[in-house]
């Protein structure tokens, strides 16, 4: 109990915080926040079914195997199944935890006031243990992208703006993929296909990965030089 109403209680900060930055004000948001929960109710049930059906969830009952991984959902099983089986190694582990994140937020703290740029964020590290390096490497990529981004956005007559429509295309990139996601896992559940798009063989496996993988620099770069020159050209 005590720690959902923590949890509640920070999510409520964040969302005040938010608010604050775009001068909201909190009666709006508790309006947001009920169409959002509406919004949610009738889209994340069927997509999570969905997706179900397709691959499943590692670790669940007839999952297949390109099952997608669940480190969250996984966490938090492992955290309740402590505090209600109280096994002593599991609460072992979880006070290693504890120990380990204020190691970490006291050395963040310290290299705040003995350095200029130099920090560890605690929830960088912390998403960097429990998170698959699948998901923390583009994280990492997406982090340097937008330094390098903001480098040449500061050279601009219009720094603001420019890294406004930076962060803009990396939601619509985020969002687009989300989308194409479920599109695709469409049509594996109901073609009951796990490559229903695939045009090729097991063999150009490796191939295609560095292919996309070029490919995909090669789009983010045209992408930002352009979102760059359309508003130098303003």
């Amino acid at each position: 109990v005590v720690f959902n109403v923590a949890a509640i209680a920070n999510n409520n900060l964040q969302d005040l915080k938010t608010g604050q930055l775009v001068e909201s004000t909190p009666s709006k948001q508790q309006w947001a926040l009920v169409i959002g929960v509406i919004a949610s109710a009738l889209v994340i049930p069927p997509v999570l079914d969905l997706v179900n059906k397709a691959y499943g969830f590692a670790g669940a009952p007839g999952a297949s195997a390109h099952a997608l991984p669940a480190p969250q959902a996984g966490l938090i099983s492992a955290l309740g199944q402590a505090v209600i089986q109280n096994d002593p190694e599991k609460w072992q582990l979880m006070g290693w935890g504890v120990l380990i994140g204020a190691g970490i937020i006291t050395l963040d703290w310290l290299l705040s006031k003995t350095t200029r740029s130099m920090r560890v964020p605690p929830l960088a590290v912390g998403l960097g243990i429990y998170l698959p390096t699948a998901s923390t490497l583009m994280v990492t990529m997406g982090a340097l992208v937008g330094w390098w981004f903001d480098r040449g956005a500061d050279r601009t007559a219009k720094p603001d703006a420019t890294k406004q429509l930076g962060v803009l295309l990396a939601s619509g990139l985020i969002v687009g993929e989300s989308v194409l996601a479920v599109i695709f896992t469409a049509l594996v559940a109901f073609t009951n296909n796990q490559f229903p798009i695939g045009v090729v063989g097991d063999s150009f496996s490796t191939a295609s990965e560095w292919l996309g993988g070029i490919a995909f620099v090669l789009v983010i770069y045209a992408l930002y030089r352009w979102v760059g020159r359309a508003l130098s050209a303003a």
